[in-house]
């Protein structure tokens, strides 16, 4: 193979996987949910075992048979967090009876704070359709990294500490298999249409 054959296919190879990812940005961008490659669909999520916000045990079978939302966030969130929560109790709203056949579970980053109880009087703010789980710092890991999900932990200045963490909300099947980051910033109306699909 000679120096210009190797440097054209080096070339191609860039160019191709350039491509791929302009075509995943576009869908992103676009708010468009195209069906997940069998390997993306098994790369995000899996079991998990935590605690709801009610003290009960909470796994990935508490969700068997329908589509539903993950988010990972935390209580003492200043911005996103709440945003999200409300903008997912819009959908909610919007879908009526059919909210019944939808779950959404909101993932704690911050166990050491959020216990079943604060995570309680913060989601009463919310739709009561949201389920906030919690659980030991290990599971909690674990679930995030099936997740492909990030959390870090940011020390204050006076001595106390806030996350930064991913605000993806992902959308999975009723097989319990990722679909698609799921678009908050748009009108109720229309998550609540493309979420009915799923039922």
């Amino acid at each position: 193979m000679t120096v210009r054959t190797a440097r054209a296919l080096l070339m191609l190879g860039a160019f191709l996987a350039g491509l791929v990812l302009l075509t995943a940005l576009a869908f992103i961008i676009t708010g468009r949910t195209p069906a997940p490659l069998p390997s993306a669909s098994q790369a995000v999520g899996g079991p998990f075992e935590l605690v709801s916000h009610e003290g009960k045990p909470v796994t990935e079978q508490n969700f068997k048979g329908k589509p539903f939302l993950v988010f990972f966030g935390f209580t003492h969130c200043p911005d996103v967090c709440p945003t999200t929560l409300f903008e997912i109790s819009q959908v909610l709203k919007v879908l009526g009876d059919d909210a019944d056949r939808i779950g959404v579970l909101f993932v704690t980053v911050d166990p050491e704070r959020d216990t079943p109880e604060l995570m309680r009087t913060y989601l009463s703010s919310f739709d009561p359709h949201i389920i906030g789980a919690t659980g030991s710092e290990a599971a909690l890991d674990r679930m995030e990294k099936t997740y492909r999900a990030y959390s870090k932990r940011i020390p204050l200045k006076d001595g106390g500490y806030t996350m930064d963490h991913s605000a993806i909300v992902y959308l999975m099947d009723r097989e319990g298999k990722f679909v698609a980051p799921f678009k908050m910033d748009q009108p109720p109306e229309k998550a609540a249409e493309l979420l009915r699909k799923y039922i």
